[in-house]
């Protein structure tokens, strides 16, 4: 068993039989939390570390690879306990460090800007494997749960986070836990391609982690060019679950959207973006398009995405261009881990 899919009362359940003095729980889940192996825990009696050791796996994550960017940021190739390797970016912020983390080893939504779908979806991430990228880069950062190097929380790495609802709702738990990390679900936002009933699920919910919608297009039949998730949910599906979430949280919605040239950049997209956008607190985040091995789709300039994010402004949208990070070091998702396995 992976201790850190465990919160602190199932962690007490677990030690029970081994020491069943309660605060033998904090003591553990504060190692686990460092990053620490059993090993390390050094405030625990030998026997019990033995025996944790015997049955159970304290980080689920080994940092393969770390590859930092002209830009600062660092992208992390991590080995899973199965030998699966997933990736990650750090990326500083003037309002604090941000960690991409993966929900899922591969993806099955097949959208055709992303190369984390290459190849499908081997498996969905526990709730603690997703936490050890946290705790691993953390502590290669020279971080800890007094001193963090970590602000902030992307649930935008491999895989579509809402195909994995219930261990990435157990993850938002675990690591915004006051005897963990302690990371804020108001720092963690979470990025969807659309699945609605999901949105809606999470809403109710009422974590008030920021939602990031991959919209892409404002029109059904470009949607579906870019995203097979399109063929199910249509543009007004899912703006109407984006209404419910702010309706329900008060959290301001950000809608993701790669420019792709000659596709969804004109002045009528802009139009579109404002109506649908009408009368809910959103933000509409450009995405600058990274080439893609084995994709066929052409971005547009820094130039043709400042003038579309002008364009938008002027209609009373709020819009930026997203800072394009760890390009130089294979920054999108997926990228480093197909090229490792090709490789």
């Amino acid at each position: 068993m992976i201790l850190l899919d465990l919160n602190i009362e199932e962690l007490k359940e677990l030690l029970a039989p081994y020491d069943c003095r309660s605060f033998r729980a904090q003591q553990v889940y504060k190692w686990l939390a460092n990053g620490c192996d059993f090993s390390e825990m050094s405030d625990l009696p030998k026997s019990l570390r033995d025996k944790l050791g015997e049955n159970h796996t304290a980080q689920p994550i080994v940092i393969l690879e770390s590859i930092k960017s002209k830009d600062s940021s660092v992208k992390f190739l991590y080995r899973l306990i199965d030998g699966n390797i997933i990736e990650g970016v750090f990326m500083p912020h003037d309002y604090g460090n941000t960690l991409c983390v993966s929900t899922q080893v591969g993806c099955r939504m097949g959208c055709e800007f992303c190369a984390s779908g290459i190849g499908g979806l081997v498996r969905n991430l526990s709730a603690g494997e997703i936490l050890g990228q946290v705790t691993a880069v953390n502590r290669f950062l020279g971080g800890n749960v007094s001193d963090r190097k970590i602000m902030n929380i992307v649930l935008m790495g491999s895989g579509e986070p809402l195909d994995n609802f219930d261990n990435v709702v157990k993850f938002i738990d675990l690591v915004s836990a006051p005897y963990g990390l302690n990371i804020g679900k108001r720092s963690v936002s979470l990025s969807t391609c659309g699945l609605t009933e999901k949105m809606r699920e999470l809403a109710d919910l009422g974590l008030g982690v920021t939602l990031s919608v991959s919209l892409h297009a404002t029109l059904d039949e470009y949607r579906r060019k870019l995203m097979l998730i399109a063929n199910k949910y249509s543009v007004t599906d899912v703006i109407a679950a984006a209404r419910y979430y702010f309706q329900k949280t008060g959290r301001r919605v950000i809608f993701e959207y790669s420019m792709v040239k000659g596709v969804n950049m004109s002045f009528l997209d802009a139009k579109r973006l404002a109506e649908l956008t009408k009368g809910m607190s959103a933000h509409i985040n450009l995405i600058m398009l990274n080439k893609v091995e084995g994709k066929n789709i052409a971005g547009c300039t820094k130039q043709e995405g400042e003038r579309f994010c002008e364009k938008l402004r002027e209609l009373g949208v709020s819009a930026t261009v997203r800072r394009s990070m760890g390009s130089d070091v294979a920054g999108a998702c997926g990228q480093l881990r197909r090229s490792r396995i090709n490789g």
